[in-house]
C-alpha cells in the first residue's frame, strides 16, 4: 500500500503554495520510479483570517482551486508537509488556526509517531527562515509527531553563496520581498529534494510500524 503523504499549506501571494506544487510534483517522478511511497495529497487548510476587502488591500490574488482539507482529515494521513508564510519570525497566523483546530486529535493523539516536515516563505532574509519552523516545532511535539528536517541532503546548493537562497536544515523556503519575487530555480530544486526526501522517511515510517 501506498504511502499517503498530504502537503498542507497555507499561501497569501503565492509563493508558498509554488513550493507545494513543487514538493508534490516528486509524486509523479515516485509513480515512474514504480515506488511504493508518494501518494501525494495537496491541500489548502481552508483557514483565511482576512476578509476580502483587507486581502484585495494588500493586492492578494483569489485562492488556488485546491481541494480544502479539514483538521480531522489529517488522521487519513501516513505523513505531513506542512507550509505556511512567516509573520514576524513565526507561522502566518491563518496556518496557526487550522492547527489550533486540531483539538480533537490531540485528545485521542491520532497524529502520534506521524512523520512531519516544514516549508516557508519570509518577506526578507532576516526574516525568519529559521526561528519559523523552530517556533512551528511546537506544533508537532504537542501532537507528538515527529519532525523531519532536510538537513544538509540538499546537495551543493544548500552550500550556495553567491546568489540569495531561501530554505534551511528545516526545510525548503523562499524570499518574497514586497510580493513580486518568486521562488528562484534553486529554491524550487531544493522544494523538490524535501518532497523526495520526505517520502522516503515517510516510507520506513509506515513500513516499521
Amino acid at each position: 500500500m501506498a504511502t499517503k503523504v498530504y502537503v498542507v499549506y497555507y499561501s497569501t501571494y503565492g509563493h508558498v503554495e509554488k513550493l507545494a506544487h513543487e514538493i508534490s510534483r516528486v509524486s509523479r517522478q515516485l509513480k515512474v520510479l514504480k515506488s511504493s511511497c508518494g501518494r501525494f495529497g495537496i491541500y489548502l487548510t481552508g483557514t483565511e483570517t482576512l476578509s476580502e476587502e483587507i486581502l484585495g488591500k494588500m493586492g492578494a490574488p483569489p485562492k488556488s482551486d485546491v481541494p480544502i482539507i479539514s483538521a480531522n482529515e489529517l488522521a487519513e494521513a501516513d505523513g505531513f508537509l506542512f507550509g505556511f508564510p512567516t509573520r514576524f519570525g513565526m507561522m502566518a497566523a491563518q496556518f496557526k488556526a487550522f492547527l489550533d483546530s486540531t483539538g480533537g486529535l490531540w485528545r485521542t493523539q491520532q497524529l502520534a509517531g506521524k512523520p512531519a516536515g516544514i516549508f516557508y516563505s519570509t518577506g526578507s532574509q532576516g526574516g525568519g527562515q529559521e526561528t519559523t519552523p523552530l517556533t512551528a516545532i511546537t506544533q508537532l511535539a504537542h501532537h507528538g509527531m515527529i519532525f523531519v528536517p532536510v538537513g544538509y541532503t540538499g546537495g551543493a546548493g544548500m552550500f550556495e553563496m553567491d546568489k540569495v537562497r531561501g530554505g534551511s536544515p528545516y526545510g525548503a523556503g523562499t524570499f518574497a520581498g514586497d510580493g513580486s519575487r518568486q521562488p528562484t530555480e534553486l529554491e524550487l530544486q531544493l522544494a523538490f529534494h524535501q518532497g523526495q526526501y520526505f517520502a522516503g522517511v515517510a516510507k520506513k515510517f509506515k513500513g516499521s510500524s
